[in-house]
């Protein structure tokens, strides 16, 4: 199984990046980051897999992951109705802030203790779950303060298990980290207009077979396999938001309203209209 990197920019006047239900329950997304992220999901049974650690959770999950752990989003495969938050935590957060303020060395313990993946239950689960749900509501520095309180409630919580006997070591060097959200993050600026691979190896001043071999070998995919999975990716999130099929194709950088119909169904499953009405009438 290969593991995507994903490249993450924060909120504007930040130092967190906050997802409210996002949805990606039809998606495997096995993927590492260098943020740290805890996520909060409510109402759902699904597969809680982070790192080498894989198991079930029942009705919620409450997990603090660290930096670079590679991990599946925890509503992949869930047909419920269910509420999921995400905080990612730059990691200049942990190296600027925690470890160099003394009162807030309880908290950057936890993060350091992340490396191993830590996993909430009972009543730390529950109070910690609600007050994510509510996070979206406030002012940037309220978020921060609140933020700062979650984690000084997790680093003192005895309702927690590691999910590994040892801190997580990331299989990518630091270089190889490097390039990649080098390349993800152009593709992230770039993906609506058309990509040439020449302008991509260049970026990673390479040739553009060795680029081609490179990006197999570190994706676990060819770079326009990549590609077309990221645009359509994109194009779920715009037909879900009320986008017609023509419009989710060209504004995902497809030139052809034909290959993005057949790349849409080879990647997933089904047609571009299937798959809207499929939402839609699951939201009815």
């Amino acid at each position: 199984m290969r593991t995507q990197f994903e490249n993450i920019q924060p909120d504007a006047n930040s130092s967190f990046r906050l997802l409210h239900n996002p949805r990606l329950s039809d998606l495997f997304y096995w993927h590492f980051h260098p943020e740290y992220e805890l996520v909060y999901i409510d109402g759902a049974n699904g597969t809680r897999h982070v790192g080498d650690h894989a198991s079930r959770y029942q009705g919620s999950d409450l997990v603090l992951i660290g930096s670079n752990i590679p991990h599946l989003n925890f509503d992949h495969g869930v047909k419920t109705d269910y509420e999921k938050v995400v905080l990612q935590i730059q990691l200049s957060f942990k190296e600027e802030v925690l470890a160099a303020v003394p009162e807030l060395e309880t908290i950057n313990q936890l993060f350091t203790e992340s490396q191993h993946g830590i996993a909430f239950t009972g009543d730390t689960k529950t109070q910690i779950g609600q007050r994510l749900k509510g996070f979206h509501r406030l002012s940037p520095f309220r978020q921060f303060l609140e933020a700062i309180d979650i984690f000084r409630e997790l680093s003192l919580s005895k309702e927690k298990e590691l999910l590994h006997d040892a801190p997580y070591v990331n299989q990518y060097s630091f270089k190889e980290q490097q390039r990649l959200r080098a390349v993800y993050a152009f593709i992230d600026q770039n993906f609506q207009r058309k990509i040439e691979v020449d302008e991509v190896a260049a970026l990673c001043n390479l040739s553009k077979a060795a680029f081609c071999r490179y990006f197999k070998k570190a994706a676990g995919n060819t770079f326009i396999n990549f590609l077309n999975q990221y645009r359509i990716s994109k194009a779920k999130r715009l037909l879900l938001v009320g986008k017609n099929v023509s419009e989710a194709c060209y504004e995902c950088g497809f030139e052809s309203l034909s290959y993005f119909n057949r790349t849409f169904k080879r990647i997933s499953g089904e047609n571009p209209m299937a798959f809207k009405q499929r939402h839609l009438r699951g939201r009815a």
